[in-house]
């Protein structure tokens, strides 16, 4: 599919869409002859009063495929992808942009043809394309067709981690061979791994899983999450961030918010004012120049 596409929305389909736009994080304003206009940041869908929907962007195809179409739309237009059914390891996070809560990274081993067309046949796709809601029973799913690995960094063992690498990459790196090392067969044979290429160069996450298992093939991409074993795994990480989430917050009895907005710093406020930096500190990333803001605030 192209970076674009174009198509017609009935009126009464209008509310609708913004409303689940909104709850996928898009930002929503109302540009000149426009219901309105939805922008992430790899896709934009604007709206306009004669009907007419045009989505466009790098994230083009994922959002009309596994989103619009089945979701909004209620058509399928576009051509189904060629399924790849080789056994691998896909591996992704959930987390590392959050202030608060902590780092997921999750590992999907699909070590047959039919595991992976189950995965096909089940919609799995990125997990920044489905609502909350639905991750919990893709991830149930998942965990009954694949063999699956997941490793949670609340923030206080993230801080103390990130201290000794000093590097985000080099954590990511570590997470992601560790998940590899412990799903790959020992020799890995024919098994190889996917991963997004998180770091400018490939020597960040190949070094690390040569140190863990060296005799694996890793295959590092931009926009991995394409690949049906990486998207399930970004599921099974993205639900691991949202059940942590609401651990934290059981624990400390506060509300935590996603991402790293205006409202983020705001609610970090409320919370080293209500609760203290102790507190703050067990539920937040602290090398994130919000908390060093956050603190100067408070101590003014």
């Amino acid at each position: 599919m192209p970076s674009s596409f174009v198509s017609q929305l009935s009126p009464s389909l209008f509310s609708i869409l913004r409303e689940q736009l909104e709850k996928k994080g898009f930002t929503i304003s109302i540009p000149p002859h426009t219901v309105f206009q939805g922008r992430s940041p790899t896709v934009s869908c604007t709206v306009y009063q004669s009907g007419k929907i045009v989505v466009q962007g790098k994230g083009t195809q994922e959002f009309v495929e596994f989103f619009l179409e089945p979701e909004i739309l209620q058509t399928f237009s576009s051509q189904n992808v060629q399924q790849d059914l080789r056994s691998r390891i896909g591996v992704d996070e959930s987390g590392k942009g959050d202030f608060f809560g902590p780092l997921c990274t999750a590992g999907v081993y699909a070590s047959s043809p039919q595991a992976i067309e189950a995965l096909y046949k089940t919609s799995i796709c990125d997990s920044k394309l489905i609502p909350d809601a639905k991750i919990l029973s893709l991830a149930q799913n998942i965990r009954s067709l694949c063999a699956c690995k997941v490793i949670t960094l609340f923030p206080e063992k993230y801080n103390a981690l990130y201290a000794n690498f000093q590097n985000l990459n080099s954590l990511l790196a570590w997470t992601h061979a560790t998940i590899i090392d412990n799903l790959a067969p020992h020799p890995a044979g024919a098994v190889f791994a996917i991963s997004d290429q998180f770091a400018s160069s490939e020597r960040v996450l190949l070094q690390a899983v040569r140190k863990k298992c060296s005799d694996i093939e890793l295959i590092q991409r931009h926009r991995a999450e394409q690949d049906v074993v990486v998207a399930a795994a970004s599921i099974l990480a993205r639900e691991a961030f949202l059940s942590s989430i609401h651990a934290l917050e059981s624990q400390y009895q506060i509300r935590l918010l996603k991402g790293a907005s205006g409202k983020v710093k705001q609610r970090a406020k409320e919370i080293l004012h209500n609760k203290g930096q102790v507190v703050l500190e067990k539920v937040c990333k602290t090398h994130f120049k919000t908390f060093n803001e956050v603190l100067g605030s408070g101590n003014q």
